[in-house]
């Protein structure tokens, strides 16, 4: 199984003003643009995920339509309180392990991403660094143990040219 661990793409600046609830807060255009091509370069090359988990603040829930829209299995997304800004890494585990093995994509805020892809290889204490939009993939031999994933790479926009 794999876990692809998904930072939202480029979203409009905090302005409380304009967003005075941050949760609202929206891709920017250039953002959906350029995460679009990013999510049709990973397809081309086989990403493929059966079910796709995101923060339900707004930015997020726009990434994971994005990844859906170019993944070949027409993936279901479930909105997750655990992918909120704190992330919490047991329920995100449990959701994964009712998906009956099938490669999941979990989408998120910085630094959470970080920090529950540095768990999922085993380093609470690694560096990770998502840039916005990046996309990390963590392999497990069978369902998902804190520490046994390997990274098996990390795609972000500027090294796919996006």
């Amino acid at each position: 199984m794999t876990i692809y661990i998904v930072r939202h793409a480029w979203a409009e600046d905090r302005d409380e003003s304009v967003y005075p609830n941050d949760d609202l807060r929206p891709l920017a255009r250039k953002g959906r643009k350029r995460f679009r091509r990013l999510a049709r370069r990973l397809a081309k090359r086989g990403f493929d995920v059966g079910h796709i988990a995101t923060s339900p603040l707004v930015r997020c829930r726009q990434t994971a339509d994005i990844l859906a829209e170019y993944a070949a299995s027409e993936p279901l997304i479930a909105e997750l309180d655990a992918l909120r800004p704190g992330s919490q890494l047991e329920p995100l585990l449990e959701w994964t392990g009712k998906q009956d093995g099938q490669d999941v994509a979990w989408v998120g805020h910085a630094p959470d991403v970080e920090q529950l892809a540095a768990v999922l290889i085993g380093g609470a204490q690694a560096m990770i660094g998502f840039d916005k939009g990046a996309v990390a993939a963590i392999a497990f031999e069978g369902p998902p143990v804190t520490g046994k994933g390997v990274l098996r790479w990390l795609a972000v926009a500027e090294l796919l040219k996006c």
